[in-house]
């Protein structure tokens, strides 16, 4: 099996696909996607603290701007998924409900689409890194939220990522 993944790794890299596309070499916590329609690129962070609530954290970077939206997924307790909520430009401190609305660009279960094409839960730190994500309406809620207008996010994303690269570890 490692030595199919190596002459894998090694046929990609002569047809021009970059080795640290595969899942395999990556652990979802340092798992870099790109958003091939409008660029938009999703890049996880390992989480520092043991804080229970968060299994994991993502950047959003907006093409040709300097926008960065931070996100932070939770497996939820009812019913297990793996909510993801994005922010931007959120106030620190002590903070209401209504300052929390105001900053959130999007909520929803972010999911991951295996080589097979089967839908499943994002998976978890040390994990490797899914081939693709789907975060559902992601590119819809973006235009109707405060990231979106002069300076800031004037394109609307797909809602799938693709696995581009991979942040050291």
């Amino acid at each position: 099996m490692g030595s199919q993944r190596h002459m894998a790794v090694l046929l990609g890299t002569l047809m021009g696909v970059p080795a640290y596309a595969c899942a395999e070499d990556c652990r979802q916590e340092n798992a870099l996607y790109g958003e091939p329609e409008a660029g938009f690129e999703l890049s996880f962070k390992p989480v520092k603290s043991d804080a229970a609530a968060t299994s994991h954290l993502f950047d959003i970077s907006v093409p040709k701007t300097k926008v960065v939206l931070d996100g932070n997924v939770m497996v939820t307790d009812e019913v297990s998924r793996t909510e993801g909520v994005v922010f931007y430009n959120c106030p620190e401190g002590d903070v209401t409900g209504a300052d929390i609305r105001a900053c959130t660009v999007w909520e929803g279960v972010i999911y991951a689409v295996d080589d097979s094409g089967n839908v499943v839960l994002l998976p978890p730190e040390g994990a490797d890194a899914a081939g693709q994500l789907l975060l559902p309406g992601f590119g819809l809620a973006l235009r109707f939220s405060s990231a979106w207008g002069a300076d800031k996010a004037s394109v609307a994303p797909w809602d799938v990522f693709k696995l581009k690269g991979c942040a050291n570890g």
